[in-house]
C-alpha cells in the first residue's frame, strides 16, 4: 500500500466528511468540496480521521489511493484555510486591476487583456503589479495563476512578464559584439 495512503487525514474543529457511494464531501467554514473517488479505492470515516485504503492489491490501485489521500488533505485545508498563489508583474507599464468579476491586465499589447474571474476563485490587487488568487480548491487556484502567467511568461533576457512570487527567473547574456 502506498505510504501516503496509510496516515489518515484529521479533520480539524468545525470540519465534517460525508462518503456517499464514491463521492467524499468535506464540509468546513468556508464551504464544501467534493471528490468523486475511483472505484479501487475505499474512503471510511472515522470519528475525526478519514482512512483511504485500496481494494485490491495491484500497482495502480495503491498508487490511485495515495492521490486520493493527498486529494482529501488539500479538501481540508482548503475549507478551513484556504489556497493563495501570488504573481508579479515586472516590466514597465505592466499593471493589473479588478474590475467587477474582471481582472484587468495591462502587459504591453496593444489592447488589454481582460480575465473573467471563475466562479470559487478571489482576486486581489494590492498593487498595481502583484495580483492574489484565493479560493478553496488547490487545483482551480494553481490554474487560475497558470492562466494568468500564459499570457506574458517572463522572458529569458530582462525578465519582463507575468511571474509567481517565489520563482527564480535564470537571465541569460546578452549577444557581445
Amino acid at each position: 500500500m502506498s505510504r501516503v495512503a496509510k496516515r489518515p487525514v484529521e479533520l480539524g474543529k468545525g470540519v465534517s466528511a460525508e462518503v456517499q457511494g464514491q463521492t467524499v464531501t468535506i464540509k468546513g467554514t468556508k464551504g464544501s468540496l467534493a471528490l468523486q473517488v475511483n472505484s479501487e479505492v475505499e474512503v471510511k470515516v472515522e470519528g475525526p480521521l478519514v482512512k483511504v485504503t485500496q481494494r485490491s492489491g495491484g500497482s495502480f490501485a495503491s498508487a490511485a489511493a495515495g492521490t486520493t489521500r493527498a486529494l482529501i488533505a488539500n479538501m481540508v485545508t482548503g475549507v478551513t484555510a484556504g489556497f493563495q498563489r501570488k504573481l508579479e508583474l515586472v516590466g514597465v507599464g505592466y499593471r493589473a486591476a479588478v474590475q467587477g468579476k474582471k481582472l484587468n491586465l495591462t502587459l504591453g499589447f496593444s489592447h488589454p487583456v481582460d480575465y473573467p474571474i471563475p466562479n470559487g476563485i478571489t482576486i486581489e490587487t494590492p498593487s498595481q503589479t502583484e495580483i492574489i488568487v484565493k479560493g478553496m480548491d488547490r487545483q482551480q487556484v494553481g490554474q487560475v495563476a497558470a492562466e494568468l502567467r500564459s499570457y506574458r511568461p517572463p522572458e529569458p533576457y530582462k525578465g519582463k512578464g507575468v511571474r509567481y512570487n517565489d520563482e527564480r527567473i535564470v537571465i541569460k547574456e546578452a549577444k557581445k559584439k
